[in-house]
């Protein structure tokens, strides 16, 4: 019974590996758009030559009324045109895409990728160009063998689709103009990161969660992967049927997000009962199969991704090449709130048991004070002499003071404040009185206590 619960959590996973991979692929759809464009292309004739009476007329009125050479010359130029615009607006794109990468993050391509609006754009303009070369064949002249054939209906929702690719294109350049403001990047990747957080929390599946598990007492054996990349899921079912067959206790090491090396261990393992000598084998071909490595990150279970982003977003602002303290302040915005909604999540690692109870695997997780490190050392680190990132970075501190639970966070803001008034003081001519302000600030709300401004 296990071991089919745990064959049917395979499928399960993986059919959910395969829709996100489609998912963030820029072709599936497109592609879908030229089978759908064929499909109609081949369909609409046969079903214009059914309808066609005798003399060339048509039932239907609004129709394509030209003759076949007039025809040839419409689905001509609409597979013509299409197919050029295709490539100059997406060759146009690319280069914006880049320019806008190499200032804010590249890491911001792979939003634009998995841009529904790019892919139904890209979808429309090829389908309809594949539609037209697909209807051009099926015209024939008096030249032609057989009988004269102007597919008229076909014709006409050609024309039709041309108009729609035409609007479409419109949206996507206005989408495009969107898209390439800062303030949209952020909107997007806050966007994406909450999207992370309702998948993985509350409680993923497949385990629970314990703020401090407890590991087996004695030595543990490191088990090592051959293979190296970002690690983006994990297949909990796998991992705990094997660790049950074995009878051992596996502690995974990398988080979701963390590089994984080939060679290097990647899991620690303890036998149940200890001093048992269980056969890893099975153990060892889990972690093969059962590790997700990619060469890049993704935000499907990466609680930490997107607010790597959003830093590097404030970053890039910050340095001297770039010199936007604006653009840094409205980052450091986005990262307070991110943070303020991570602090209040279950950041504990995942414990999954077996059948009977007994915990086989632990998962670890991105904990608060990590994330509060990734959110605020660099951007730290690269404000001095803006003063207005130091204000903005006082204030992050007060609202995470006043969104996370008591006395989680308490001494490391304080820390945090002093970094930031030291920097101040040192750099800016920031006053005393305003450094004073601050620590006051921080202090009543870290007490519950938000009181009104002067």
């Amino acid at each position: 019974m296990h071991l089919a619960a745990s064959d049917a959590g395979g499928v399960r996973r993986g059919v959910r590996w395969a829709w996100q991979w489609l998912g963030n692929a820029l072709w599936p759809l497109p592609v879908l758009a030229i089978l759908l464009a064929i499909g109609l292309g081949i369909g609409l004739p046969a079903l214009d030559e059914i309808l066609q009476q005798p003399g060339g007329e048509h039932p239907l009125t609004l129709v394509f009324g030209g003759g076949p050479s007039a025809a040839r010359d419409v689905l001509a130029a609409i597979a013509g045109s299409l197919i050029s615009v295709t490539g100059l607006t997406f060759s146009f794109t690319v280069v914006a895409l880049q320019l806008s990468s190499s200032q804010h993050s590249p890491r911001l391509l792979q939003t634009f990728v998995t841009d529904r609006v790019v892919q139904t754009t890209l979808a429309l303009l090829v389908g309809t160009f594949v539609y037209a070369l697909t209807v051009l064949r099926t015209v024939r002249t008096e030249d032609s063998a057989g009988p004269a054939f102007v597919p008229r209906l076909s014709v006409t929702a050609g024309f039709v689709l041309t108009l729609a690719s035409v609007v479409g294109l419109v949206l996507f350049l206005g989408h495009l103009a969107r898209s390439l403001r800062v303030e949209t990047m952020l909107r997007d990747v806050s966007d994406e990161a909450r999207g992370t957080y309702s998948r993985v929390f509350p409680d993923e599946e497949g385990g629970t969660r314990s703020a401090s598990p407890v590991l087996p007492a004695g030595p543990a054996t490191p088990l090592c992967t051959g293979h190296s990349g970002f690690l983006t899921d994990v297949d909990e079912d796998r991992l705990t049927t094997a660790a049950t067959e074995a009878g051992v206790f596996v502690l995974l090491e990398p988080r979701i997000g963390d590089s994984v090396v080939a060679g290097a261990p990647v899991a620690h393992v303890w036998p149940s009962p200890p001093g048992a000598a269980p056969d890893l084998r099975a153990v060892e071909r889990a972690l093969e199969r059962g590790l997700r490595l990619e060469y890049e990150r993704t935000p499907h279970r990466d609680v930490a991704y997107s607010l790597r982003k959003v830093v590097d977003i404030a970053v890039r602002a910050l340095s001297p090449g770039t010199n936007d303290p604006t653009t840094a302040v409205h980052a450091l915005s986005h990262v307070s709130a991110l943070l303020g909604e991570l602090a209040n999540r279950p950041l504990h690692p995942v414990v999954v048991p077996d059948a009977d109870g007994i915990v086989r695997l632990v998962v670890r997780q991105w904990n608060v004070h990590d994330l509060v490190q990734l959110g605020l050392e660099e951007p730290l680190h690269f404000s001095e002499g803006q003063p207005a990132v130091l204000r903005r970075l006082a204030a992050l501190l007060r609202e995470l003071a006043w969104r996370a639970p008591a006395g989680v966070l308490d001494e490391e803001l304080r820390r945090y404040l002093d970094r930031v008034t030291e920097t101040a003081d040192a750099s800016t001519d920031v006053s005393p009185a305003e450094i004073v302000r601050w620590r006051a600030h921080l202090t009543d709300a870290l007490a519950g206590r938000w009181p009104p401004p002067d």
